[in-house]
């Protein structure tokens, strides 16, 4: 999938570039001129995704970062000023589901473990990426949400009241920092051919057939088209966009 927008000389940070979501958009950023800051937890995956932006003619730095820490998440944001002087726009990507039961199965640690990546990351990171956009006068951020973030998810309720969390981070700071020449937006993917999706798999054969009969467009969706409306939301095509969770779904929260 290409893209038409322009983003030369802008600096792009993106959490969870190591692969999936977060590496396809890392890659259209890239074709379209950004100069990229990529983190992920997997040092070895996010240097390959920064390898293969730069064979594409991007600049783009790797670094591990996990967002569950504050001091790493800081000195991202800041190793991004100190590389391009600056950041126009970031993706807070980065998020885990390992979440298979019943919520009267759970364990408290996968809870934590979740809350911690999927709400504090984006938490950490908004907090840190907003002060130098402030700073700097302008701004747009995108985070992941889900479609678990505006209904059930069964089997996954830890996982989906995170992603209801990061919905309600996107509304709240989007009202704050509006006036600031700033927008917060999320995106809501459905089942999309990741890594993720690739795990369900793994549990049983039949679940990409039964979840791309979810969606009505007949199948799932590919990581391109996420990356696709990410960066329309960080254009200036989106300027009258903020506080929105954008679902790319094939119609799966349409029914």
């Amino acid at each position: 999938m290409t893209t038409t927008h322009d983003f030369s000389g802008k600096a792009v940070l993106i959490t969870g570039a190591g692969g999936g979501i977060g590496r396809a958009t890392a890659l259209a950023f890239a074709k379209a001129g950004a100069r990229l800051m990529l983190s992920d937890i997997d040092l070895a995956a996010v240097e390959e995704t920064a390898s293969l932006a730069r064979a594409q003619g991007g600049e783009a730095t790797a670094r591990q970062v996990d967002v569950t820490r504050e001091a790493e998440v800081a000195a991202m944001v800041a190793a991004t000023v100190a590389a391009w002087g600056r950041l126009d726009c970031a993706f807070n990507n980065a998020g885990i589901e390992i979440e298979t039961t019943l919520i009267t199965e759970a364990d408290e640690s996968v809870y934590d473990r979740i809350m911690g990546v999927n709400v504090k990351g984006v938490w950490l990171c908004l907090k840190h990426e907003l002060r130098q956009m402030v700073a700097q006068g302008r701004g747009a951020i995108v985070n992941t949400a889900s479609v678990a973030g505006l209904k059930g998810a069964p089997r996954l309720a830890t996982y989906g009241a995170s992603k209801h969390a990061v919905i309600g981070l996107t509304k709240s700071t989007a009202a704050e920092f509006g006036k600031k020449n700033i927008r917060i937006n999320a995106v809501c993917p459905g089942v999309i051919r990741t890594p993720m999706a690739q795990r369900w798999a793994q549990v049983d054969p039949e679940i990409p057939a039964r979840m791309a009969a979810l969606h009505p467009i007949g199948r799932i969706g590919e990581p391109e088209e996420v990356a696709a409306t990410v960066l329309w939301l960080c254009s200036d095509a989106a300027s009258f966009v903020t506080g929105h969770s954008q679902t790319v779904d094939g119609g799966f929260t349409a029914i």
